[in-house]
């Protein structure tokens, strides 16, 4: 499957919001040399080819590779988040926001692995400036997450000691799906979804009332 027909939380085109179409190839190609050879081995050649386009031609939409992580990058953690708050505004009990977040977020991870495994992993090839905002959006997922396990907390539905320490063990095992899961395996992205959310929740002491 490729970059273009991966899915990210059920969408069937994740860059859509990028244009003109060249833009968009050229940014796929990015994903996917990114996500097979690390960005520092790949070259903006290396980009346009996977394009088919000329090296100039990718230079009229992107003024470095820089830019294409960073908007990769952006983008992909922009996603992840609005996932996470859709989750965590919807009616129902800390227990079925949490299930259903940690569902969605890894049914994201895992039907747009390639996207992902790029986006969460290459933060540190960014520059001082793009890499603070990336971090900025992180600090907003991680708030996401750990809002809806406070919740719990309060609600007597989950017995968290450490909400901090929880909060970033649910994110880690939740975005290391992108590492591992293979499309050709005996696991679709919504079985791993709804495993880990059961997983999740036996981690937080989950006890709704009823």
């Amino acid at each position: 499957m490729s970059t273009a027909e991966e899915t990210a939380g059920g969408e069937l085109q994740p860059w859509a919001e990028v244009t003109p179409d060249a833009a968009r190839r050229l940014l796929v190609a990015a994903v996917e040399a990114f996500a097979e050879r690390g960005y520092h081995a790949t070259t903006t050649r290396d980009i346009a080819g996977r394009a088919g386009m000329s090296p100039a031609a990718l230079y009229i939409h992107y003024k470095t590779k820089e830019e294409l992580l960073h908007r990769i990058s952006r983008i992909g953690h922009e996603k992840a988040l609005d996932i996470l708050r859709t989750a965590g505004a919807r009616e129902g009990s800390p227990t079925e926001r949490l299930a259903d977040a940690v569902s969605s977020f890894v049914r994201w991870h895992a039907g747009g692995r390639t996207t992902a495994r790029v986006v969460q992993y290459e933060l540190d090839s960014l520059g001082a400036d793009a890499r603070a905002e990336i971090i900025g959006l992180r600090r907003q997922v991680d708030a996401e997450v750990r809002a809806i396990i406070e919740d719990g907390v309060a609600s007597g539905d989950f017995d968290v000691p450490d909400v901090p320490g929880t909060t970033l063990a649910v994110l880690s095992l939740c975005i290391d799906v992108a590492r591992w899961f293979n499309v050709d395996g005996p696991r679709t992205p919504e079985m791993v979804g709804a495993l880990y959310a059961d997983l999740v929740l036996r981690m937080v002491g989950s006890h709704p009332h009823a």
